[in-house]
């Protein structure tokens, strides 16, 4: 099976995933008054699996509400020692070099990941290991905070694929990696 690496995340104008204080309540900035999904709902059932670090990890069990997931959860830390009960079918902990970690996770079956969080997501892209970048824009500035992007050892092409707009004002691009 074809394996792919897939990042689906929010950020500023200004290229911020939270902002100066961890936040990410500026994500609802603009109303949604029917909860329009933006493409996610069609995301995440082509994934088998989720990737996401301890920071990101936290945040989720933070929400209101039951898990919200109905994949498999990887999260990755060397802090964290156990998972709650509740979550211990849902969710495994890992540890590693961003292609290990695939490997291992490639081991178990799954094969078309969603890549989440900041540090993540970064790491990913510094071993040239996502495919896709799907990337929802929300008009506000943030002056600060934590950047989706860091310095990469490379430079890495990707292709447009399309773009949409959501509730007349979120813009979300989809880009595919070049690999030759």
């Amino acid at each position: 099976m074809a394996s792919k690496n897939i990042v689906f995340i929010g950020k500023s104008l200004d290229g911020f995933i939270a902002d100066k204080s961890g936040s990410l309540d500026w994500l609802h900035a603009i109303p949604n008054p029917n909860n329009h999904q933006m493409g996610y709902d069609k995301f995440i059932k082509n994934v088998d699996a989720i990737v996401m670090g301890r920071t990101t990890f936290e945040t989720v069990c933070g929400f209101d509400g039951e898990w919200p997931y109905h994949v498999h959860v990887f999260v990755l830390s060397s802090t964290i020692k156990e998972i709650a009960s509740n979550l211990k079918n849902k969710v495994t902990l890992l540890s590693g070099t961003p292609q290990s970690i695939i490997s291992n996770i490639h081991k178990q079956g799954y094969f078309r990941l969603y890549i989440d969080g900041g540090r993540t997501v970064q790491s990913f892209l510094k071993a040239d290991l996502i495919d896709e970048l799907i990337i929802t824009t929300i008009p506000i500035l943030l002056g600060g905070g934590f950047p989706l992007f860091d310095l990469l050892p490379k430079e890495l092409s990707f292709s447009h694929n399309k773009t949409e707009v959501f509730l007349d004002q979120i813009v979300q691009s989809h880009y595919v990696r070049n690999r030759i």
